[in-house]
């Protein structure tokens, strides 16, 4: 009795970036805009970073997750303009699927930690205006590790299944990466066979990170405007410092959302398409030490007295 014939089949480990390509000698230029943002966030980031560490009077909890936001929006440049750069500028757009599989865990990884540092800033606030009589218990390190442990946990667990799903995927059709970076759903959209299982997993985990995170952090905020309204006290105070985070995360939400809805829309052109979904990836890097040093008084008054001071 013959035995049936077992088909082999090969994945690619190998992937082509193609982001800008009909742009055709024009995509060079795509290259003066994203250069520009990377040395802003570079410089304020750095900024903010260094004027939290430098000044005795920040050394707050509120300041300190401030200055880890700006550290995380300082990362993610880090890793998406230097691909970038070497594909629109060098036409240098190859990559392994395992170094684009930790290219994209790092990408998502970073983005996670955003929206937990939202929250944790979220939770400084509630227990500063709603609970004052235990903040310095709470905000303490070995408090607070109860509220990051978790946070970081989920985070690890759901970038980790959505990278590991991705590198289980067989290749088998072509090996073009229609993007400038290792996106999750770009990477996989090549796969041949199903990818529900990889698709299913990508949205349990933007619900899981990003929904869950916006309704606490809405929720919280909820909580405390009440608090503050009913009991009249340093009213304005807390509720600018609230908005200040309010802002950031309306910001951020806006350009996933944005993204979301560019990737789907068959109407935008490619490279449209691509610009929106790197600079949601991007942009917010450049804003958010922006917003935080415009208006909170104390980071401003501090980066000006550095600024003077050096000059």
């Amino acid at each position: 009795m013959m035995e049936p014939l077992k088909e082999n089949i090969s994945s690619h480990e190998y992937f082509i970036f193609s982001g800008f390509s009909e742009l055709g000698a024009l995509k060079s230029f795509i290259s003066i805009p994203f250069l520009i943002l990377f040395f802003v966030s570079l410089f304020a980031n750095s900024l903010l970073i260094y004027v939290v560490i430098s000044q005795r009077s920040l050394l707050s909890p509120m300041y300190i997750l401030i200055a880890c936001l700006s550290f995380v929006d300082m990362c993610l440049p880090l890793i998406l303009i230097p691909t970038l750069l070497l594909n629109v500028l060098f036409n240098s757009s190859g990559i392994s699927l395992s170094g684009c599989l930790v290219q994209m865990f790092l990408i998502h990884m970073l983005g996670a930690c955003q929206s937990a540092l939202l929250v944790w800033m979220e939770l400084d606030r509630y227990f500063a205006i709603c609970r004052p009589l235990s903040y310095h218990d709470r905000m303490s390190l070995p408090g607070f590790l109860r509220f990051i442990i978790p946070v970081l946990i989920r985070d690890v667990i759901m970038v980790s299944a959505v990278v590991i799903l991705a590198g289980k995927v067989l290749y088998c059709f072509r090996n073009v990466i229609n993007h400038c970076v290792c996106e999750h759903m770009a990477l996989v959209e090549l796969g041949c066979g199903s990818t529900a299982i990889n698709s299913l997993v990508g949205l349990l985990g933007v619900f899981m990170v990003t929904v869950v995170d916006f309704l606490c952090i809405t929720a919280s905020y909820i909580i405390i405007f009440h608090s503050v309204l009913r009991s009249g006290k340093s009213s304005a105070k807390a509720l600018h410092t609230c908005f200040t985070h309010i802002i950031v995360m309306v910001i951020s939400l806006t350009f996933l959302l944005t993204a979301y809805l560019a990737y789907r829309m068959n109407s935008l052109p490619n490279a449209g398409r691509l610009f929106v979904s790197i600079m949601y990836m991007f942009l917010p890097s450049c804003i958010n030490p922006i917003i935080y040093g415009v208006r909170t008084t104390e980071i401003r008054q501090s980066i000006l007295k550095v600024l003077f001071t050096y000059q």
